[in-house]
């Protein structure tokens, strides 16, 4: 074939790539709007490609028209804290010593695919394992494997034997002195060069432990872990290179001085007092609630031999307080978007934060916009995600009936397209 014939037929390929992408309709008895938190009553989406084209309430000329009739139409579910490479259980612990990369990538895949069935197109992974979300983020990019847009901080920052050091409960002749490429700092030096780390890795975001926690081999699970120069150094550094910062924070002071220190949000806030919350109020920062993982905690810290010992007291006691810190922090005005914390609790329940919601006092259409257009706020998507709009990504899922009358009714997901791409029908 003659080099003019190749290039006429490449362009062709272009062009029919561009004006011959697949235009489907969806017939949706209702549609959330997710700006105005209400119903609208028989709306038709058009998707051409991977964007979504119109909605209408009047059916276009077309012939393939998927019937929603009997369902509610939202934008595709965004969670804000996951953990995909694994999933908490009495030998979750063990897998760091027993478990390869593959291990942790092939779970990985297959706890993607669990959430992307359940309605969560998006998902923003706060720490993994040999940064196997970082690749399979960019395998599901090239259409390599099946699941939810990742937006992937890679392996967390922590201070020495702080929550998220990863050599915590071992013995000391193997623990070595971890540094700023494993993500433990100790210094404002060291906070630069590990955020640079992460953007070397290919992280979108960076995530700090700022207090202790609950299911780390330490003792405390609210001490502050950082200083407010090594904050400072790590939040600046981050907003050089594009990225925000997520802080994971049980305890009051480190979460105080995550907060004036300028991260973007605040993941379980479980202490979370008067103080903070208006220091939130003033800053616009972001509260993730992470209800699921409260209570699955506390559930599983009644089990004799679930957790190590050191792990069982902190989880009784900081993982019932959860909720009642959500409930405190609605009613004062803190800006609430949804994260459960998927990997302690199971991967694919991830709609079981919206019920904890609602038990908490916000209204179901609050909780659904937590998921959509505020969750696309804080990952500075809003003009892609979170929307059913004319030029948003077609990630769109349904679930029968009303979920404003029925908050449960968001773990019975029977559609699931994202991109244009039809995952369950």
């Amino acid at each position: 074939m003659s080099l003019t014939k190749i290039f006429v037929s490449f362009t062709a390929l272009i062009a029919c790539s561009l004006a011959c992408a697949q235009t489907t309709t969806l017939h949706c008895g209702q549609l959330f709007d997710a700006d105005g938190g209400k119903l609208l009553p028989d709306r038709y989406i058009t998707v051409t490609g991977d964007r979504i084209e119109a909605v209408a309430s009047q059916r276009p000329e077309q012939d393939r028209v998927i019937d929603l009739s009997r369902h509610t139409c939202l934008p595709g579910l965004i969670d804000l804290h996951v953990h995909l490479s694994d999933e908490l259980s009495p030998a979750s612990y063990q897998h760091r010593f027993t478990w390869s990369e593959a291990d942790f990538a092939l779970n990985a895949a297959a706890n993607a695919r669990r959430n992307l069935l359940a309605g969560f197109t998006t998902v923003r992974d706060l720490g993994d394992s040999y940064l196997v979300t970082i690749a399979l983020r960019n395998a599901i990019n090239k259409g390599l494997a099946d699941g939810p847009r990742i937006f992937a901080a890679g392996k967390n920052l922590a201070s020495t034997g702080g929550h998220g050091d990863p050599t915590n409960g071992y013995p000391s002749i193997h623990s070595g002195d971890p540094g700023p490429k494993q993500g433990v700092i100790n210094s404002t030096e060291d906070a630069r060069k590990a955020v640079r780390q992460r953007y070397k890795d290919g992280s979108d975001m960076i995530k700090i432990t700022a207090t202790g926690g609950v299911l780390s081999l330490a003792s405390n699970g609210q001490n502050a872990q950082f200083t407010e120069a090594e904050l400072a150094a790590i939040i600046q550094t981050a907003n050089d290179y594009g990225m925000h910062v997520a802080a994971h924070a049980h305890g009051t002071e480190g979460m105080l001085r995550a907060v004036n220190a300028g991260v973007k949000t605040i993941e379980h806030g479980t202490y979370m007092d008067d103080e903070v919350m208006a220091a939130m109020r003033d800053r616009g920062t972001w509260y993730i609630p992470t209800i699921s993982a409260g209570q699955f905690v506390a559930e599983k810290a009644q089990l004799d031999g679930y957790f190590p010992e050191v792990v069982r007291g902190k989880a009784a006691t900081i993982g019932p307080l959860i909720m009642q810190t959500f409930s405190q922090a609605y009613q004062a005005g803190v800006k609430i978007a949804f994260g459960t914390d998927t990997g302690v609790s199971a991967h694919g329940d991830n709609a079981r934060e919206f019920s904890y919601m609602v038990q908490g006092g916000m209204q179901p259409a609050e909780a659904l916009q937590a998921a959509t257009v505020l969750a696309a706020d804080v990952l500075d998507q809003e003009q892609q995600l979170g929307r059913l709009a004319e030029g948003s990504y077609a990630d769109i899922v349904a679930v029968p009936g009303n979920p404003l009358e029925n908050i449960e009714l968001m773990r019975q997901v029977e559609f699931v397209m994202k991109g244009g791409q039809i995952y369950a029908q």
